[in-house]
């Protein structure tokens, strides 16, 4: 399995699925060392946690919606075989039986959500949120369909979440990292080096004369391999996404201004009013006491005779709708800096000042018509997705290509002569007409002429491709690509000479030399680097030097080749700085918010492996195969 995740990870598709496979759970639960049971155990269960049993088509759902997620996520559908390379299934299975152990855990101490807790919870999602900051039912019912769930689904869902966190909260509520330890990562990633060097580059490297005929056909037999002729494709793809379809859906301004007068109310950003405000349990006592704010005395010092913190007084830029009803018409009704005669309230007389004043705005249609229009198109432009999604599904399924198709349906196909696997074309500039984010290619290669594809994901909509031919790779021979070989030879001694020459010099440091008449003598500068970290990129500073500077003692000397090996750099560590730890910094604080979490990652993943093993947790492999398609 590792020489799969290893092989599934070699390139950026594979990289970013991995990330975000690991995003799934942050540590592991350690569910595989439990040995599997198989007694007892329905057809339809995948695993049983205590008196929770996970049914199979429960898990099924739970594991198609996180390759569906995820597929979204990079743009591009995964296949199981894809999924068990990457480990997803296991990982999915571990946090499906970790949850469970929760849920099962807040039942037996009795925990609880209301149903307004919930509301809440869902109405505070930043995610649900309009145009005017305030939870919109429209968008929470778009985003949540989007990722598969009913309404009844995910408040279910978010109601068992919040359960969860109020267990885990506890769990890694106190937890400090040692001092040691903090100590230790702060020097790490705080230690600072100078250093002076000099870059060697084809200038030191003298004159490089050009090969012989016999010289540069050996080395292209050497290489050839360097100068093969990569596989081409043609394909041609169609795309449907909203923000496709939104640039020509027109949105007439009656249309535009209907919904801005829905959302007058709450698109406008109200006066707000910076209050001061003391409340007395009768007007006598307010009364006094207003005599003595007006003689001078501030409601800080008489909020602290009282008792009072000074947030109690200060109530801060408040809006008029949350203050007390009874007080709030006299409070926006008072001028700045005066204070207020007793105001009954309903709990109790109140005496209030208003320090400052912000002005509301009133929602301007001019202003905010593009970005209404640009919704509303984004939004009838889902729906024409899905129209034009069900017309281009059924011509694949009668065999009609992609480029018939589209021209059926009134869609630009793009057909792209010849690409590689790389997205470049055979003059090694990368194809243009592929949008930005579109895995199409890889998707092409994988598949072959005349297959009938899945749709990839892609924004928000899909894009549907055919192949139409293949062009094998290939040998080239060297009169194809003589310049290319004369090249990458010339760069392969520039590259040997220098290795050689900075090796000279290493020595010569070594035995007590000075950079400065080491660099002169070959006509090089010598420059330097101060106060860098391990993690900074200096100016002029490759990021391999960095590296080498923090592997190499002070006053220690040493080479590390530039990218490419046209350049080779010698260096000296002139200097180590190892500061001081500084609690109080933001570094130093952000590196302990990490190290917490960390740690409380840790006594969570203990306290839950401990969950499971006390109320019992058993597998069904057989059951589990089913569902992640192992057993194909």
């Amino acid at each position: 399995m590792l020489r799969g995740m290893r092989k599934a990870s070699s390139n950026w598709v594979g990289k970013t699925i991995m990330a975000l496979v690991m995003g799934v759970l942050i540590i592991s639960f350690g569910v595989w060392g439990i040995a599997d049971i198989f007694r007892g155990f329905g057809q339809s269960t995948v695993a049983k946690v205590g008196h929770t049993e996970i049914s199979l088509n429960e898990f099924r759902q739970i594991y198609t919606d996180r390759l569906q997620q995820i597929g979204r996520q990079v743009g591009r559908p995964l296949t199981p075989d894809q999924a068990r390379a990457f480990g997803l299934d296991r990982q999915v299975l571990q946090q499906t039986i970790a949850e469970a152990a929760l849920d099962e855990e807040a039942r037996r101490l009795g925990l609880g959500q209301s149903d307004d807790q919930v509301r809440q919870l869902i109405m505070n999602d930043p995610n649900f949120k309009g145009v005017d900051g305030n939870f919109d039912p429209n968008r929470f019912q778009a985003v949540i369909r989007n990722f598969g769930y009913t309404e009844q689904r995910y408040v279910a869902d978010q109601r068992k979440v919040s359960l969860r966190r109020q267990i885990t909260g506890t769990i890694g509520a106190g937890l400090e990292p040692p001092k040691a330890m903090l100590e230790v990562l702060t020097r790490f990633q705080n230690e600072q080096r100078a250093i002076e060097f000099v870059k060697l580059d084809a200038a030191q490297a003298g004159t490089i004369d050009a090969p012989s005929p016999e010289a540069l056909a050996a080395y292209f037999e050497d290489h050839k391999v360097q100068f093969r002729a990569p596989e081409f494709r043609k394909i041609a793809f169609v795309v449907i996404a909203p923000e496709e379809i939104a640039k020509w859906t027109q949105v007439s301004d009656e249309d535009a201004k209907k919904l801005f007068d829905q959302r007058k109310d709450r698109l406008g950003t109200p006066e707000k009013r910076e209050v001061h405000q003391i409340v007395f349990p009768n007007v006598a006592e307010a009364q006094a006491a207003r005599e003595r704010l007006v003689g001078g005395l501030s409601f800080e010092d008489l909020g602290k005779e009282r008792g009072l913190s000074a947030s109690d007084v200060d109530l801060g830029l408040v809006t008029k709708s949350s203050l007390d009803p009874a007080i709030a018409d006299a409070v926006f009704a008072l001028p700045v800096g005066e204070i207020s005669q007793p105001i009954q309230g309903r709990l109790g007389t109140a005496i209030v000042k208003v320090d400052k004043i912000e002005p509301g705005v009133e929602p301007n249609y001019a202003s905010m018509a593009g970005e209404i229009k640009r919704e509303i198109a984004t939004e009838r432009a889902r729906v024409k997705v899905g129209e034009l999604r069900d017309k281009m599904e059924d011509e694949r399924g009668a065999g009609t290509s992609v480029v018939d198709a589209a021209q059926k349906l009134g869609l630009t196909a793009v057909t792209i002569d010849a690409v590689d696997r790389s997205g470049r074309a055979p003059d090694g500039q990368p194809v243009a007409s592929i949008p930005q984010g579109l895995d199409v290619v890889s998707q092409a290669f994988n598949s072959d002429v005349g297959v009938d594809n899945d749709p990839i994901s892609f924004r928000g909509g899909y894009v549907w491709y055919d192949v139409l031919a293949i062009t094998p790779s290939r040998d080239r021979n060297l009169d194809e690509v003589r310049d290319q070989v004369e090249a990458r030879w010339r760069q392969d001694q520039i590259a040997a000479k220098l290795k050689t020459k900075a090796t000279e010099m290493v020595q010569k440091l070594e035995q007590g030399g000075k950079l400065a008449d080491e660099a002169a003598a070959i006509g090089a500068k010598v420059e330097t680097a101060n106060g860098f970290k391990r993690d900074d990129q200096p100016a002029g500073v490759p990021t391999n030097l960095v590296a080498a500077a923090f592997r190499t003692a002070k006053d220690g000397v040493g080479q590390t080749p530039v990218t490419g090996g046209s350049e080779v750099i010698v260096f000296r560590v002139t200097d180590i700085v190892d500061p001081a730890l500084d609690a109080a910094s933001d570094a130093v604080k952000k590196l302990k918010d990490s190290i917490d979490r960390a740690l409380t990652d840790e006594q969570v993943a203990s306290y839950v492996n401990k969950l499971e093993t006390e109320i019992g947790t058993s597998i069904n492999q057989a059951a589990f195969a089913q569902v992640t398609g192992a057993n194909q």
